[in-house]
């Protein structure tokens, strides 16, 4: 019978140890001659798997996510509950199961009123401002957030492998869907001012609170839709946005996988890259870990092992640039008997996620 020392020294029996005997222990690197630490699933300088879940959610869900492993959830809000008295009852939901809440969205972030400048937005802002206080006073480290207010989202849905998943089609968009939604067209420009204003208030108030605002690229990341430009549909469009944040802890990105895989090429930056520019500055907060079939002008969602992005080499480029922030199966295809929940399809992505997080803390460490 083989001791703990000869296991750790033979890879081929190592990769099928359970990862509960690896972590925190030190592995030999027998071409090195050198030993690494290989860092535990819940350590907190490790990614932290998460699941997005309404702010309605029911006891059996916090529970069933304590099943599958989870530590951690980002929490989608209506308006009448992001106030700090709700917030702080979930919290304490969550707290039962050993929960935490690492991220909150507010709907105001998504504000046409403040998207496109109007008078009505101040009042929004100070909504949004005190939403902020309320996460700092709790201690929720991020607020997620995005900013396309002519976006259209879908085209239809399409079955893969037997599940229903979201599709866009830029062509159909263009020609049986896409319409002036507003009385004018608004410019790239106009749309940089207005997202200007927004950060000019609130991002003071979040430094303050010690909060994270996270921006979400745009999806689909097409230029103008609607009429409405977009502005974070390329590489640019986040540079741009770090230095109106000029050099501000409280401004970063809510990378989104599956958007940037969507554009392909017309990002600036692939995937990979975007993660060592922005991860290597701890810039990265969160990210939405999901795949797409293929780039534009037309894709369809998939599950994390079924798209053409090299999902367990992302989870790698996280780790190599010391990313710790949340990382979610955003977009989770419908399987056979998944309600609004979908707990079929929750397990399937998050067992995968731990897997290849697995196999990347054996190879970064």
């Amino acid at each position: 019978m083989h001791d703990r020392k000869e296991l750790y020294c033979d890879r081929r029996l190592l990769l099928h140890l359970p990862v509960a005997a690896l972590g925190g222990h030190w592995l030999a690197n027998p071409a090195a001659g050198q030993k690494k630490k290989v860092i535990d699933e819940y350590d907190p300088g490790n990614v932290k798997l998460a699941r997005r879940v309404p702010g309605s959610i029911q006891d059996k869900d916090i529970h069933f996510l304590r099943q599958i492993g989870l530590r951690w959830v980002r929490v989608d809000l209506t308006r009448r509950q992001a106030t700090r008295a709700f917030m702080q009852r979930l919290q304490a939901r969550f707290a039962k199961h050993k929960i935490r809440i690492f991220s909150a969205v507010h709907p105001v972030q998504g504000s046409v009123n403040i998207g496109l400048g109007r008078k009505e937005r101040d009042e929004e802002i100070r909504e949004y401002q005190e939403f902020l206080r309320s996460l700092g006073q709790l201690g929720i480290p991020v607020a997620g957030y995005a900013f396309h207010p002519g976006n259209t989202y879908s085209t239809g849905r399409v079955q893969r492998r037997g599940y229903a998943a979201r599709e866009f089609d830029l062509s159909t968009f263009r020609a049986k869907i896409e319409r002036k939604r507003f009385d004018r067209e608004y410019s790239a420009e106009e749309l940089w001012e207005n997202y200007t204003y927004f950060m000019k208030k609130v991002l003071p108030v979040a430094e303050k609170a010690k909060v994270t605002m996270a921006l979400h690229p745009d999806d689909p990341p097409v230029a103008k839709m609607n009429g409405v430009a977009k502005l974070f549909t390329h590489v640019d469009g986040y540079r741009r946005a770090e230095k109106i944040a000029a050099g501000s802890k409280s401004w970063g990105l809510l990378f989104c996988i599956g958007t940037w895989a969507e554009g392909g090429e017309r990002m600036g930056k692939n995937v990979y890259q975007m993660i060592e520019e922005f991860g290597a500055r701890k810039k990265i907060v969160a990210v939405h870990f999901r795949n797409v079939s293929g780039t534009l002008p037309r894709f369809h969602e998939t599950f994390p092992d079924d798209g053409y992005l090299d999902m367990a080499r992302v989870m790698r480029e996280l780790r190599k640039v010391g990313f710790n922030g949340s990382a979610i199966p955003d977009h989770i295809p419908r399987l056979v008997g998944d309600d609004r929940m979908q707990r079929a399809g929750a397990g399937y992505c998050i067992g995968y996620m731990r897997a290849v997080l697995r196999q990347a803390n054996l190879t970064v460490g």
